[in-house]
C-alpha cells in the first residue's frame, strides 16, 4: 500500500512571531483551520509552488505549557534554498541567529521562535567559501 508525504507538525507557542520566521523563510500560508471547541489553530505554510508540501503550525489558545522546552523530539525541518549566503543574511538582518553558520557553502542551521531547528541547504553544488560565514562560530546547537 503506498504511502504519500501530508505535513510536518510544530507546536508553537507565539503564532505570530512564528509565522514571520517561516515567512522569512519564504513560505505562505496556505490553509488555516480555526477550532473554537478544541481552542487551537492549525496554519499550514508551505513554499510557493510546493503547496504539497506544508509545515502545520499547532497553536493552542490557551497556552501549551506541556512543550518539551527543547522541541527536538521530531528532528529539524529541511529546505533548499537557492543561495545560501542569501537567505543566511536576509535572517540575520530579521534578528535570527545562524546556529551553525554555513562556513561550507551547503549547509546552514537555525531555529524557529519555538526553538525547531531548521536546516538550510544550498540547492546544486556548494558555493565557494566566503567571508563573513568562513569566521563566524557556531551559536547554541542545532
Amino acid at each position: 500500500m503506498p504511502i504519500r508525504y501530508l505535513h510536518t507538525m510544530v507546536r508553537v507557542k507565539d503564532l505570530e512571531a512564528s509565522m514571520a520566521f517561516y515567512a522569512l523563510l519564504g513560505l505562505k500560508q496556505t490553509r488555516r483551520m480555526d477550532s473554537e471547541q478544541g481552542r487551537f489553530s492549525l496554519i499550514f505554510m508551505a513554499p510557493e509552488g510546493q503547496e504539497e508540501c506544508p509545515v502545520e503550525l499547532t497553536w493552542n489558545w490557551d497556552g501549551d505549557d506541556g512543550l518539551p522546552s527543547d522541541s527536538r523530539h521530531f528532528g529539524h525541518l529541511a529546505y533548499s534554498v537557492p543561495n545560501i549566503y542569501e537567505m543566511c543574511q536576509h535572517l540575520m538582518d530579521n534578528g535570527v541567529t545562524i546556529n551553525r553558520p554555513p562556513r561550507d557553502g551547503r549547509m546552514a542551521f537555525v531555529r524557529s521562535p519555538d526553538n525547531v531547528s531548521v536546516e538550510l541547504l544550498q540547492q546544486g553544488d556548494a558555493l565557494p567559501p566566503a567571508e563573513p560565514w568562513i569566521s563566524m562560530e557556531n551559536i547554541g546547537h542545532w
